[in-house]
């Protein structure tokens, strides 16, 4: 089952993402095809990471849920919000 997993950071928390950031990329990979899609939130300009973004196919919530908290960015308090929601595909149309 598709879920989105949006994860805003905390305010002035630039170091912090960047000091976790290898782990973090780490814990994602280790995932191997469940992660669609992923990747930093990103400023207005651009020029800044501000959250994450994550489409995972995974058999339930649960599973989401420890993926999360397992994630370092989590670990380290990153997050101001994190948002799971089931997700539907619709484009492209899913094979």
């Amino acid at each position: 089952m598709l879920f989105a997993i949006y994860c805003l950071d905390k305010p002035n928390s630039r170091t912090l993402r960047l000091e976790t950031r290898a782990a973090h990329l780490s814990h994602a990979k280790a995932q191997g095809d469940s992660i669609r899609l992923g990747g930093p939130l990103m400023t207005d300009d651009g020029q800044d990471m501000v959250g994450s973004l994550l489409i995972v196919d995974m058999p339930d919530k649960a599973a989401v849920e420890d993926f999360v908290r397992d994630d370092p960015y989590y670990q380290a308090g990153l997050f101001e919000a994190v948002l799971i929601r089931p997700f539907k595909q619709v484009l492209p149309a899913p094979d």
